[in-house]
């Protein structure tokens, strides 16, 4: 292999794909990266046997040939050299040349066999939009997913996809977010897929340009994102996502009206008074009014009110204060609406771009607030 890349470039690219490389590989050469010299490109990937990565980059192919480099230690070299330009030649299959104006260094690697292949995913069903409409769908569901869960379909953001439409969710039992947009792909189309959580994570930091299209490609056990240069490839959790439609409540007795960032706000301050054992604040519904309560005994208590558009009989129900600001810190518009039944059944978020958020109500004694109970058992 001879190659000459912008050092800014390659830079950018290997420092893009870090958080792909493992610091616990299960196999050795995960700790790299692939370098790939090929018609005038630099083709550069990232495993580590659940999410992968895949940049293009224009270069000057003098030579093609492939090695796979540690991709810390190269990343570290390449970010502290000042040269515009690096020279990366091979010498046999296992060490890499590296030139950078008068500076030369020699880094030991591994050869291409020894990297794992990835998966062909072209020529399988897929659906494209913007970059930023996408990003906004994960980002407005994942928060909600569990992080730790030995429902390890739970760890995760369930899409579906039916009648054209692409439903996106997640919950870890005590929240469930679920949003959905119209796509374009063959009306029959209708399958369920679990992207996991580091998959998710590395999508949305792709999704950054909002106009640039996004093409999501679908397999029953795998996914692969495109995105400009970059191709992200993720194992899909296989399992059987919990039923969570009989959670969404499809009546309610009240909605109100919230100002949004107003509520945050109150939120904000009335959580600085709950503690470990009492961990909720109260929601105290009255005629055209809302009052938030927490008390706590090492803490002390708090109380503040909010005007609302509430016409029934006085109604209190406990939350966990973060996760409603959770919630609502995932909601754009100025105004969301709320709906209750009563202090035991979960309460309702939405708005007006067909999201809608689920929370569980905390039971409320005289003494203390105890945990939620889960929304999906």
């Amino acid at each position: 292999m001879n190659v000459v890349i912008s050092r800014q470039l390659l830079a950018q690219l290997i420092g893009k794909m870090q958080s792909i490389v493992p610091s616990k590989p299960a196999l050795p050469i995960l700790v790299n990266i692939l370098l790939e010299a090929i018609d005038d490109q630099l083709i550069i990937t990232a495993t580590d046997l659940t999410v992968s990565m895949r940049l293009y980059a224009e270069a000057k192919v003098i030579e093609e040939g492939s090695i796979a480099l540690p991709a810390r230690r190269f990343f570290q070299l390449v970010r502290e050299l000042s040269s515009p330009q690096i020279k990366i030649t091979t010498q046999g299959s296992e060490t890499a040349e590296i030139t950078a104006g008068s500076s030369f260094f020699k880094l030991h690697g591994m050869h291409k066999t020894e990297f794992p292949t990835l998966p062909d995913l072209s020529n399988t069903p897929s659906f494209s939009m913007p970059a930023g409409k996408l990003r906004e769908l994960f980002t407005k569901t994942s928060f909600s997913a569990a992080k730790d869960d030995t429902r390890y379909v739970l760890n995760g953001v369930l899409l579906q996809i039916a009648n054209k439409q692409a439903i996106f969710t997640a919950t870890d039992g005590k929240r469930l977010a679920k949003v959905q947009t119209e796509i374009d792909i063959d009306p029959a189309f209708k399958e369920s897929h679990i992207f996991p959580l580091k998959a998710v994570d590395e999508m949305t930091k792709l999704l950054e340009s909002e106009e640039e299209e996004a093409y999501l490609s679908l397999l029953p056990d795998k996914a692969s994102l495109e995105v400009g240069n970059t191709t992200l490839i993720t194992k899909l959790l296989a399992g059987q996502y919990p039923d969570i439609e009989k959670v969404i409540p499809k009546k309610s007795l009240h909605t109100i009206s919230l100002h949004r960032e107003e509520l945050i706000a109150l939120l904000r301050q009335i959580s600085l008074f709950t503690s470990d054992l009492s961990g909720s604040v109260r929601f105290h519904f009255t005629k055209g009014s809302l009052q938030l309560t927490a008390a706590s005994a090492e803490l002390g208590e708090g109380q503040v009110s909010m005007p609302v558009n509430y016409e029934g009989e006085t109604l209190e129900i406990a939350f966990n204060p973060f996760y409603f600001i959770d919630i609502l810190r995932h909601i754009q518009e100025e105004t969301v609406h709320f709906s209750i039944n009563d202090s035991y059944n979960p309460g309702l978020v939405t708005d007006s771009a067909k999201s809608l958020f689920v929370i569980m109500p905390m039971r409320i004694t005289e003494s203390v607030n105890v945990p939620e109970k889960p929304v999906l058992a």
